[in-house]
């Protein structure tokens, strides 16, 4: 029965990954892969669970079901404890996500972004393809990649013409873009995962991995400049109002009744309580020890109050004007965050059954190099998506306890897999900046594919080298900086 597990695992996986091919969207097959995986485990339940930590305990606090038959026990521990354990944990990131989301869509359908790109006015082609990657690079910090993605291509649209000229430059903001996003707590679905559940902390993270990132950033761009010669081609003039993300699409509506709808003032009073709500998130964490969701919870409850406090302000507005959290949290990405539960949940019944457990102890006796682990995995996450990848990395090797590392069989090893170990800090960077190495590797990259219209073997010929420069130069600055200037 674990064998069908491990099958149904990878089945659900290449799904995944190859969503685009089969034209099946990636949340369906997360779905249906979930749903599978628990069943099977419902299934073999009765010889795993037995072994468990907490199993014995469950037990003494339910003498009604330690009198039935080691199937029906088995089968009320993974209903009352192990599904609702998993929903919890999986929970925190699901409500983070549509949090931080509805934020980052309450700003962007204000206009609150054109205030940043509408202020770069070079056409001269080296000097923009910098502008436009350290832009990206600290905005995807803030936000997310994906979000960040779309928004910089509306700006590339906006000051060049030509869509050849365009890729090199939507090249650059996937880079951008993921490498920014992995030395940030709130940048990367993959960072939150590893953030939220305590794997790292934001000072642990940002200290340690931004030059390895900024590194992965720069060398992409010294190469990809010496491409470059003279002005851009500029796009015809188009006055945009607001940019709108929805179902991975952008789109552009014209305020009504011209300017008056909102004015310059507000859109800068939202995009900066926006940024800054998203930016306290890590505070509220160090100061109340509460789970990053509530912080990101209460500061959209904050947002909500301000929108709706300024169009009270605005009574004559006609309602199709108004862009209230309500109409937002409709746009939000709602397949993404069931790709998540999706792909979580199916993780979660590998980790319950002990499959991820026996392939860890498979790496430590066989591999025993968390170097090489990490940058295999970056690898990987070119091709497949690096959500499961790093959640299988979290099932696979739990966080290890400061006060029994030197109590295990190897202590250097073990130390590696503390809260703000090696291990994590070096798979945040690999999973977020591997990436970049395939078109298809990153939401970033698929968005940008699709908006651009882009060619998988275009970018193939064109990014991939250069990106993995970037990806194996940053890591091997991790290396140094971990092994020689610590």
């Amino acid at each position: 029965m674990l064998t069908i597990l491990i099958v149904l695992f990878l089945i659900g996986y290449l799904c995944i990954a190859l969503e685009h091919p089969l034209k099946i969207n990636k949340a369906a097959s997360a779905l249906i892969t979930a749903a599978a995986a628990w069943i099977v485990y419902m299934l073999i339940a009765p010889e795993t669970v037995p072994g468990t930590s907490g199993f014995g305990f469950f037990l003494e606090e339910n003498p009604s079901v330690a009198g039935m038959p080691l199937h029906q026990q088995a089968i009320h521990y993974v209903q009352q404890v192990q599904i609702i354990e998993s929903l919890g944990e999986i929970a925190e990131i699901l409500f983070f996500l549509i949090g931080a989301m509805t934020i980052v869509e309450l700003i962007d359908v204000h206009g609150g972004f054109n205030i940043i790109t509408n202020r770069i006015t070079t056409r001269r082609k080296r000097r923009l393809l910098w502008i436009i990657g350290i832009i990206t690079f600290f905005m995807s910090a803030t936000l997310d990649n994906l979000t960040t993605a779309i928004v910089m291509v509306a700006l590339l649209r906006k000051l060049i013409d030509n869509y050849k000229e365009r890729w090199l430059f939507a090249g650059v903001i996937i880079i951008a873009a993921n490498s920014g996003g992995a030395w940030s707590p709130i940048g990367d679905v993959t960072t939150i995962m590893l953030w939220v559940r305590g794997n790292v902390t934001t000072g642990g993270l940002i200290p340690n991995l931004f030059l390895p990132c900024l590194v992965s950033f720069v060398v992409p761009v010294l190469i990809a400049r010496r491409w470059l010669r003279g002005d851009v081609t500029p796009a015809a003039p188009h006055k945009l109002a607001a940019v709108q993300v929805r179902d991975g699409e952008v789109s552009y509506f014209t305020n009504v009744e011209g300017k008056t709808a909102i004015s310059e003032r507000e859109r800068l009073s939202i995009l900066l309580l926006g940024v800054g709500c998203l930016l306290f998130v890590p505070v509220f964490k160090m100061l109340t020890h509460l789970p990053p969701f509530m912080g990101i919870l209460g500061a959209l409850g904050v947002m909500w109050v301000y929108t709706e406090l300024m169009y009270k302000r605005k009574p004559n507005l006609p309602e199709a004007a108004k862009r209230r959290i309500p109409d937002v949290l409709r746009r939000i990405d709602t397949p993404t965050i069931l790709f998540f539960l999706g792909i979580l949940l199916a993780v979660s019944a590998l980790q319950r059954s002990g499959v991820l457990t026996d392939l860890s102890i498979w790496l430590d006796d066989k591999v025993h190099d968390i170097y090489f682990i990490n940058i295999m995995i970056g690898f990987l996450s070119s091709v497949i998506d690096n959500v499961p990848l790093v959640a299988g990395a979290m099932a696979t090797y739990p966080v290890a306890d400061p006060a029994a590392v030197a109590a295990a069989a190897d202590p250097a090893y073990a130390r590696y897999f503390v809260q703000d170990g090696v291990f994590w800090q070096f798979l945040a960077y690999c999973a977020g900046v591997g990436g970049s190495m395939l078109i298809i590797g990153s939401a970033a990259g698929v968005v940008v594919m699709g908006l651009e219209r882009m060619n998988f073997i275009w970018y193939l010929k064109n990014i991939s080298l250069i990106a993995m420069a970037g990806y194996l130069s940053g890591a091997a600055f991790y290396v140094f900086q971990t092994l020689w200037l610590s």
